[in-house]
């Protein structure tokens, strides 16, 4: 399950896993998300926010994900991966080579820093 927020007035997305994820999970995010892009163009910032990372339950799942970023990732200023789950934690040397969003790591515990930072872009 993947459970979202959307900050409409910081224009910032809140994700978190609890387990693995679905197909239906990015789905679902993508009924809340599009029509926010749509109305305003773009998100400033997307938290992904889990101190493991669950995986997927399927290759499917994977497909989708990978599906749903490519669709996003150009409507999507910043991005911090705010986590202590070595997986995550290499993410912004890894997307830099296919997401155009500046993509940054901050421990679990920083999530604080890591809003101020999608907020504001310092740090």
């Amino acid at each position: 399950m993947l459970s979202h927020e959307l900050m409409p007035e910081e224009g910032i997305l809140v994700v978190t896993p609890h387990g693995p994820l679905k197909s239906a999970d990015f789905d679902g995010l993508a009924e809340v998300v599009d029509p926010y892009i749509e109305e305003r163009g773009k998100l400033k910032g997307l938290m992904i926010y889990a101190e493991h990372f669950p995986g997927w339950d399927s290759f499917a799942a994977l497909v989708t994900h990978m599906r749903f970023v490519k669709d996003h990732h150009q409507k999507i200023e910043r991005v911090a991966a705010v986590t202590d789950s070595a997986f995550l934690s290499v993410l912004p040397r890894i997307a830099d080579h296919f997401v155009q969003a500046d993509i940054k790591h901050f421990d679990y515990k920083h999530k604080e820093a890591a809003l101020d930072w999608l907020k504001h872009g310092n740090g």
